[in-house]
């Protein structure tokens, strides 16, 4: 686990979510010696001397505070069922406002691209928040709740966006559905224009961005975009991951959009892709250079993260897959 360029502050956090990004920031809290809360519905995470976990509902403030009545940060690392964005985070992220005004604890958001839409330079964080998705305007709208609160001095918060993460598991472009068949040597196919310059992050980078923003008052009151490695395509990406792991270049193609459509007319979750196709489809790229400069964050070395994905999957991701 990567080292923090900052040290958390003193006293207990609250990590609500024990995804890639939850659990990371979680165990790089407890390395650095700070107690740890970490709030799922089911009551998991990861196990460590540091680390209590807690069943709760995330969308109660009762419940939140019970939790931990006294965090001095709580980090916002849930990710809800990409189906049910509309119906899950509002509820959520005004429980988290409403723990950050009551605790005075820096409420630390973990974010994604998807606010600015359509663009065609690298993304700042002082573009528009324009996207008209219903998904997009989801996370806009808890980014504008949270600053609004912020800026009128109610709470501290501050948020970070980073792009498609580089990491093992199904949430993960490169993940699941590629990283198995790289390594039996079978074609991958991917959804858009496989040649566009695409940014990928690391869930951990993430994490370490997170925890520092949230730990330096310079980091508060903005959002701050993910330190991440230059950008690779799909097509670049996979013959990264075949060097990696030592195979042959498998073939490389796209899923055709009629069959596309089809399997969308079964599977909710494509249906969902649809609102953000743009994403696939054009040059997408993020500029990092704020928080580089602002804190010395820079990510996780490009081959070392394919070095943990080839190494996940070979002993025994591929077969869980």
């Amino acid at each position: 686990m990567s080292a923090l360029s900052v040290p958390p502050l003193e006293g207990t956090h609250l990590v609500v979510g024990a995804g890639e990004v939850g659990t990371a920031v979680a165990l790089l809290l407890a390395e650095a010696g700070r107690p740890v809360v970490v709030v799922t519905r089911s009551g998991s995470g990861l196990e460590h001397p540091l680390i209590r976990r807690v069943a709760a509902d995330a969308s109660s403030v009762d419940a939140l505070v019970t939790a931990e009545p006294n965090a001095v940060v709580i980090y916002n690392c849930v990710n809800p069922s990409y189906t049910r964005w509309v119906e899950d985070w509002p509820p959520m992220a005004a429980a988290f406002i409403a723990y950050a005004e009551r605790t005075g604890a820096v409420l630390a958001t973990v974010s994604n691209l998807y606010g600015y839409g359509p663009v065609d330079v690298p993304m700042t964080e002082d573009l528009p928040l324009a996207a008209a998705g219903t998904k997009a305007q989801v996370r806009v709208r808890m980014w504008q709740d949270a600053r609004t609160a912020n800026d009128a001095g109610r709470i501290r918060a501050t948020e970070v966006r980073g792009s498609d993460y580089i990491c093992p598991g199904p949430q993960s472009m490169l993940g699941d559905r590629v990283m198995p068949r790289i390594l039996t040597g079978k074609g991958v196919q991917l959804l858009g224009d496989i040649d566009q310059p695409h940014t990928w992050t690391a869930p951990v980078d993430v994490a370490r961005t997170l925890i520092t923003v949230a730990s330096d008052e310079r980091g508060w009151g903005r959002a701050w975009h993910v330190p991440s490695n230059p950008p690779r395509s799909q097509r670049e990406a996979v013959a990264d991951l075949c060097a990696a792991a030592g195979v042959p270049l498998v073939k490389v193609s796209r899923v055709p959009s009629i069959l596309l459509s089809v399997m969308g007319l079964f599977q909710p979750m494509l249906r969902e892709l649809k609102e953000t196709d743009y994403q696939r489809q054009r040059s997408y790229v993020l500029d990092d250079s704020a928080a580089r400069m602002a804190f010395g964050i820079e990510p996780t070395p490009w081959d070392d993260l394919l070095a943990g994905m080839v190494g996940h999957y070979r002993t025994g991701g591929a077969k869980a897959a």
